[in-house]
């Protein structure tokens, strides 16, 4: 079929047309194209890292737009007060509002370089030191993904960063010659535009951070230049500024590693950060369902935070169990954990004790719960009867409902059995000899009461092999073996 001049005409006329639809219904916005263009030459600027109340966000921008090269200023709203920026400095307001088109829709074409660099807040620009950041990202390309130049006369320190998702943690250490993952110190850091919009976070705070763990997620390499941004001279802090700074920063952090999956850090001197569950706080995970905690659908343990609590609770009922002479012993998975690994299975989500139903009243708090009265210890944990049946929880708070279950048994004929069963294959009766006489084991950095037997016990409750065949608690939902 032969086209005519006409007709070619009209079809482009028709295509025209629709293109301009498009770009109508799309919207009003800062870019130019109504779709992503592949980068041109240069380095973005982004100053994302300041706060509102004292910055040197004017300084910053004047000096790096004096190069030249595009200087975006990212942020929720538009800095307030207001900031008197360089002609040409752009605004990137990241919070939607409801009488404008969503900022954000499509990021990536605020960026029109192929490289982009997140320039702390008081640092000033030296000539030609982004292109030779740019330069020795782009002369080894496998080698590293981001590109990091000090600020101010302190040099960047390694780090190596090491992530464990099962264990929702993220440990740092020193980093090796070559092997950097991570930086000490303040820094700007270049990477290639497409990388930065291709991060699920790709702007969050603070900056480095969000950058580092995100980048480790991936194994991209980190590469640190001798090179320095000279540091602003600015005038102290405030201490209600500081006050104010600490606060937003520590905010900032916990919200990122929620975002980021991560509870706890081990940083390279030893100590930890901790962004779990607390006792203000409730639990970091709902109600389990056929035994398999949401976590462990999504391949994880449970958090470390929850483990803490866990063996806390546990410590402090114990104590109080053997204060009272109330008779206890490590019961079910509990027992299994301490047989296997002496603390609590990396997995579990409470912890289960046997005691004699005979010693209930020996107890005050438990006496109370059994008297259908909940009731807070002066520790803070929370004592009560289980709505489930005949057996009590203690919880690590009351906002906090991890717990350890105390099963009460008794014997009859020898045979401890107990009067609410629920079902798990675990849930048998047993001979009493395996508790004449109870035994000391340790579990969960303490030492606690145990059946004599504990293979025995195990193997007769989980089957042969329970100890050195690890398993999730309902392998029908789950199996440990599809992480």
């Amino acid at each position: 079929m032969r086209v005519t001049p006409c007709q070619a005409a009209l079809a482009g006329a028709i295509a025209l047309n629709l293109l301009l639809l498009y770009c109508a219904w799309r919207g009003p916005s800062p870019p130019p194209s109504c779709r992503p263009h592949r980068g041109v030459p240069g380095v973005t600027v982004l100053l994302r890292d300041f706060e509102d109340f004292e910055n040197d966000l004017a300084g910053t921008a004047r000096s790096f737009a004096s190069l030249p090269v595009p200087v975006v200023v990212v942020a929720e709203t538009a800095p307030y007060p207001p900031v008197p920026l360089p002609a040409g400095v752009a605004v990137l307001p990241l919070r939607p509002a409801a009488d404008r088109p969503p900022p954000l829709a499509h990021p990536e074409l605020h960026v029109r370089t192929r490289h982009v660099a997140l320039v702390p807040d008081g640092t000033r620009a030296v000539p030609g030191l982004l292109e030779r950041m740019r330069d020795a990202l782009e002369e080894n390309p496998g080698a590293a993904r981001l590109v990091a130049a000090p600020v101010g006369s302190a040099p960047l320190r390694c780090l190596e960063l090491r992530l464990e998702p099962r264990a929702w943690t993220a440990r740092y250490g020193p980093g090796v010659p070559g092997v950097c993952r991570a930086v000490e110190g303040t820094a700007v850091l270049l990477l290639r535009t497409r990388d930065l919009f291709a991060l699920p976070f790709p702007l969050a705070r603070p900056v480095p951070t969000a950058l580092f763990v995100q980048a480790a997620f991936r194994n991209w390499g980190l590469r640190v230049m001798p090179a320095a941004f000279p540091a602003a001279r600015r005038s102290p802090v405030s201490p209600h500024g500081r006050w104010k700074s600490e606060n937003l920063v520590e905010t900032r952090r916990r919200r990122l590693m929620r975002d980021l999956g991560i509870k706890r850090e081990v940083l390279a001197d030893g100590r930890e950060r901790w962004y779990g569950c607390g006792k203000e706080t409730a639990r970091c995970f709902g109600t389990v369902h056929a035994r398999t905690p949401q976590y462990l659908l999504a391949g994880r343990w449970t958090p470390p935070c929850c483990l803490r609590a866990l063996r806390e609770t546990a410590r402090h009922v114990t104590g109080v169990l053997e204060a009272a002479g109330v008779r206890y012993w490590l019961e079910g998975g509990s027992l299994l954990g301490a047989a296997r690994l002496g603390d609590i299975i990396p997995w579990d989500y409470d912890v289960d004790l046997g005691i004699y139903r005979e010693d209930v009243g020996k107890c005050r708090w438990l006496a109370a719960a059994a008297a259908g009265e909940p009731v807070e210890d002066a520790e803070g944990f929370l004592w009560e009867k289980a709505a489930e049946g005949d057996f009590y929880r203690v919880h690590y708070s009351r906002s906090n409902r991890l717990h350890v279950d105390l099963w009460p048994f008794y014997p009859r004929g020898g045979v401890m059995t107990k009067d609410t069963w629920l079902g798990h294959p675990q849930d048998v009766e047993f001979p009493e000899s395996f508790l004449r006489p109870r035994v000391p084991m340790a579990f969960a950095g303490f030492t606690a009461m145990a059946p004599n037997n504990a293979r025995a016990f195990l193997e007769l409750k989980f089957g042969a092999g329970a100890i050195e065949n690890p398993e999730y608690p309902n392998p029908a939902v789950r199996r440990l073996g599809q992480d």
